[in-house]
């Protein structure tokens, strides 16, 4: 366990502190952007990265928070647990605001589709 808090401590301190690319969104999340799917190894919040949980990386701390995300194609939309940090500061300056993972995704769209537009709002507890 305490491995687990030091590994949060640090990649908290990484995002809030020096590193200028890598720091949370403040304020309202973009309510509209792109969003794509993705793996990892270990999210951050230190939990192993599952893409067959329902959970997304965006640029905010507020981690275990629920959010809607809607296909803006095709009206279809999942709620994800946010467990993780991302996407990139450079995907991020390109309109992509939510990394999903592939289970995820593919509630909405097929995965070779990669990006899709989509709104993203926060809901109540679950």
């Amino acid at each position: 366990m305490a491995n687990k808090q030091l590994m949060f401590a640090w990649t908290m301190l990484l995002f809030l502190g020096g590193c200028a690319d890598n720091r949370p969104v403040i304020g309202p999340y973009p309510k509209t952007g792109m969003a794509s799917w993705y793996s990892d190894k270990i999210t951050s919040t230190s939990e192993k990265f599952n893409g067959n949980y329902l959970t997304c990386a965006m640029r905010r701390t507020d981690f275990g928070k629920h959010y809607k995300d809607c296909n803006v194609a095709s009206n279809k939309y999942v709620i994800v647990r946010h467990n993780d940090f991302g996407p990139s500061k450079y995907s991020y300056d390109k309109g992509s605001i939510i990394d999903l993972s592939s289970r995820a995704f593919v509630r909405r769209a097929d995965l070779k589709e990669g990006m899709i537009n989509v709104t993203v709002e926060e809901v109540s507890e679950q």
